[in-house]
């Protein structure tokens, strides 16, 4: 059986580093803003406390990072929405960044893939 590979070319990765507790939020403006999924995992940040202390913001340690590939088309718009769901314009709140994807790979329905080859 031959099997075929699906490449996405335009795709981007939405990296959000939150406290602990947060991420539940920020993954919900997601969703409503397009994205498809996400992963959750859990990690520990270290040197945090010292640096956010002189600003008087006590920082936990403990923090949540979500990971969501978007489309580049969709990326600005699911950013903007998990910037401002996670108050990440608060000091201590957090960090998101925007990572281009030069090849990603998946399952994709073929009547989507049509759709998409249609719209080139």
């Amino acid at each position: 059986m031959k099997r075929d590979i699906t490449i996405l070319t335009d795709a981007e990765l939405i990296t959000c580093i939150v406290q602990k507790g947060e991420a539940d939020r920020v993954m919900k403006a997601a969703y409503e803003s397009g994205a498809q999924g996400a992963t959750l995992y859990y990690a520990r940040g270290s040197g945090v406390k010292e640096r956010m202390g002189l600003l008087g913001v006590a920082v936990d340690a403990e923090k949540e990072i979500i990971n969501i590939v978007v489309s580049e088309e969709q990326s600005n718009r699911i950013f903007d929405a998990m910037y401002l769901a996670g108050e990440l314009d608060t000091p201590g709140k957090g960090f998101i960044f925007v990572t281009k994807l030069d090849k990603a790979g998946t399952f994709i329905p073929q009547e989507i893939i049509e759709k998409l080859g249609t719209k080139q």
